[in-house]
């Protein structure tokens, strides 16, 4: 048995979680912010068994999708701030960070 843990951008949430149980897999999702950009994010929380990892990690990596993104970079602290002018920058956002781990035991009550 194994636990899939998947920091998804909020824009995939809704398509991944139906993917996820139109295979019949069960998941928890989770409000989670993100920590480069502050903005939101879901985690999902999926236990499966070994045999069907692989297919659960096919349907994140189709549902979660990398994108490019303007962002405002933060003002300096402690420079001058009157001769500081924000260009937005590009960066790119989204995908998924999954991460698998074991289980020693599972129950459900």
């Amino acid at each position: 048995m194994k636990l899939i843990i998947a920091v998804v951008q909020d824009q995939d949430s809704n398509r991944l979680s139906k993917a996820l149980v139109d295979n019949n897999f069960r998941a928890t999702k989770l409000a989670s912010t993100g920590g480069f950009l502050k903005s939101g994010n879901t985690t999902f929380m999926i236990g499966t068994e070994d045999i069907r990892i692989d297919r659960a990690l096919q349907i994140i990596k189709e549902n979660c999708r990398s994108r490019e993104q303007l962002v405002a970079p933060v003002s300096p602290m402690g420079g001058n701030a009157d001769s500081y002018v924000p260009y937005p920058v590009e960066v790119e956002v989204g995908g998924a960070t999954v991460f698998v781990l074991p289980i020693e035991q599972y129950m459900h009550f």
